[in-house]
C-alpha cells in the first residue's frame, strides 16, 4: 500500500488524529455473485457525487508463461477499443467529461479502472463494460502500444532503480511464476501477436475469475439493475482456470547476483529473502516494526546510511507481498567505491533487530506513525475500490482492516522479538547489486555465492 502522507503528528493533532484512527472501520458494503460467476461488490458513499469502477480479474505475469509481460500487453490492449466503439470514440466520450479510465496487468490480477461523476454513470459505465468483456485490441492500436513498451524496456534498463527488483524477484523465485517480470523483456514483448492478446483475454477474462467493484454516490437498486443488464450476460466457456502454485522463495545459502552495467557510478542494492503473504495474519504487526527499520525518514536504516554517514540519498526496507507468497527485501544505492561500506553498514543496521531488539519507546513512536498513516489511505471512494479490489484479488477478509488499529495498539515487545524471529530473514541472505563489476565484483563474494550477469542482456535471468 501506498504511503499519502509522512507528516508526523504531535500534541492535540496526534491525540486527535489517534482518536479518528481508533475509530477507523471499512465502510459497508455488499457482496453478491451474479448467476454467471461474476462477484460484485457495491459501497455506498454519498460524500461527493462521483463513482469508482474497477474490473479485477485474477490473472498477470504469474500467467504468462513464456510469453512474458503478455498479461500486461493484454491489460492496457483491453483500452484500446471495443467491438462496438473505437478508441477515438471512447477516449472522446470519458475525456469530454474529466472521467479517468485506465488499465493494466501487474504480478497477479489485470484492472480495468473509471472514475467519474454520477451524472454520467449512464454515459460511461456501458463503455465501460464494453471495454471488459468485448475489447477489439485494434490491430494498428496494439501496434503501437506494444512499440512504446518496447522502448521503454529499453530504457528502464538505463535506470538500475528500475529493474533491480525484477532482478530480485528473478534472483529469488527461479523458474517460478512469481519470477516473470510484469512488463516482459524486449524480446518475448516484441514477439507478441494480437492473436495471443486475444487468446489471453479469451481465457482469464471471464466472469467466474473477475470481481466489479463499484464504490460511490448511486442508488444501490438503480445500480444493480445496471451491473445486471451490462454484465448478467457475460459468458464463461469451460472451467474457469485454477491457481496453481506460483513459487516460494529459493534461499538455502547467501547468494549475490552482480549485474554489470559498465558505465555506473553508483552501485544499487536489494538484500534480503523471503517474506509473508498479503493475507499472513502477521501483516499489520510486521507492517510495525518494518517503520523501525526502514519505512519511514527516521528509521534505523535511513538514519545510518543517509544522515549519519552521508553514504546514500535514502535506504528503505519492505515487505513486497502476493497472494501466496512474498519478500523481504533493504533497499539503497551507494556511490560506487562506497558499495561495501554501505552493505556492511546496511547489514549492521540490521542486525539490530536481533542484537538489541526494539525498545518499547520506539515500537510506541512507530504504532503512532503506522496508526496515524492508515485512515488516509482509504478516504476517497477511490482508494476503497482499488482496496477491495486486492482484498478479492489476494483473499484478504475485511477483519484485517476493521482490526488493523486494536492489531498495532496490541503489539509489544516481546511479541515484537517472536515476529522479528519468525519473519525477518537471517541467515542465507540474498543480494542483488547492479553496478560496475569491475569494481564491485571484487568484494562481492564477501557476501554470498556469486553469479555475474550483463544488464544490457535480454531478461534477468543469468
Amino acid at each position: 500500500m501506498k504511503k499519502l502522507f509522512s507528516i508526523a503528528l504531535t500534541g492535540a493533532a496526534a491525540v486527535a488524529a489517534s482518536a479518528n484512527a481508533a475509530e477507523f472501520k471499512l465502510p459497508a458494503f455488499e457482496t453478491t455473485k451474479l448467476p454467471n460467476g461474476l462477484t460484485v461488490y457495491m459501497m455506498e458513499r454519498h460524500d461527493v457525487p462521483l463513482v469508482a469502477v474497477r474490473a479485477v480479474v485474477k490473472a498477470g505475469a504469474v500467467n504468462d508463461g513464456a510469453q512474458a509481460g503478455l498479461a500486461n500487453l493484454t491489460g492496457d490492449g483491453v483500452l484500446l477499443g471495443s467491438a462496438k466503439h473505437n478508441k477515438a470514440h471512447i477516449d472522446q466520450a470519458f475525456d469530454f467529461r474529466g472521467a479517468v479510465l485506465a488499465g493494466g496487468g501487474s504480478v497477479e490480477q489485470s484492472t480495468v479502472a473509471a472514475n467519474f461523476a454520477r451524472k454520467d454513470t449512464d454515459a460511461l459505465l456501458p463503455l465501460f463494460a464494453e471495454l471488459v468483456q468485448e475489447p477489439s485490441f485494434d490491430a494498428t492500436e496494439l501496434d503501437k502500444l506494444r512499440a512504446r513498451k518496447v522502448n521503454g524496456l529499453k530504457q528502464s534498463k538505463e535506470s538500475p532503480r528500475q529493474v533491480v527488483g525484477n532482478y530480485y524477484r528473478a534472483m529469488l523465485f527461479g523458474n517460478a511464476a512469481y519470477a516473470n517480470p510484469p512488463a516482459g523483456t524486449v524480446n518475448s514483448l516484441s514477439a507478441l501477436k494480437q492473436d495471443d492478446v486475444k487468446a489471453f483475454h479469451q481465457r482469464y477474462f471471464r466472469p467466474d475469475n473477475a470481481a466489479l467493484i463499484v464504490v460511490g454516490d448511486f442508488d444501490p437498486a438503480e445500480m444493480r439493475k445496471k451491473v445486471e443488464t451490462l454484465f448478467g450476460q457475460w459468458k464463461a466457456d469451460g472451467a474457469a482456470p485454477q491457481r496453481a502454485n506460483y513459487g516460494k522463495v529459493q534461499a538455502d545459502k547467501p547468494r549475490v547476483w552482480v549485474v554489470n552495467k559498465s558505465d555506473a557510478i553508483e552501485t544499487t542494492f536489494l538484500i534480503g529473502g523471503p517474506g509473508i503473504a498479503r493475507n499472513d495474519p502477521d501483516y499489520v504487526p510486521l507492517q510495525v516494526l518494518n517503520t523501525v527499520l526502514g519505512g519511514r525518514f527516521t528509521s534505523w536504516l535511513n538514519d545510518e546510511l543517509r544522515v549519519n554517514s552521508g553514504l546514500t540519498y535514502g535506504a528503505n526496507s519492505s515487505f513486497a507481498t502476493l497472494s501466496q507468497a512474498g519478500t523481504f527485501s533493504i533497499s539503497s544505492f551507494t556511490a560506487l567505491p562506497k558499495t561495501e561500506a554501505a552493505l556492511d553498514l546496511a547489514l549492521k543496521t540490521y542486525d539490530r533487530l536481533w542484537s538489541k531488539g526494539i525498545d518499547k519507546a520506539t515500537l510506541d513512536s512507530a504504532k503512532a506513525y503506522v496508526k496515524g498513516q492508515f485512515p488516509p489511505r482509504y478516504e476517497t471512494s477511490e482508494q476503497l475500490a482499488t482496496l477491495l479490489g486486492d482484498m478479492y484479488a489476494n483473499d484478504v477478509g475485511r477483519s484485517q482492516i476493521d482490526n488493523f488499529m486494536k492489531d498495532v495498539d496490541s503489539l509489544t515487545p516481546e511479541r515484537a522479538k517472536q515476529l522479528v524471529e519468525k519473519h525477518f530473514p537471517r541467515k542465507n541472505l540474498q543480494m542483488v547489486l547492479v553496478g560496475k563489476a569491475a569494481e564491485i565484483g571484487k568484494i562481492a563474494s564477501k557476501y554470498g555465492e556469486v553469479t555475474n550477469l550483463e544488464i544490457t542482456a535480454d531478461g534477468f535471468q543469468p
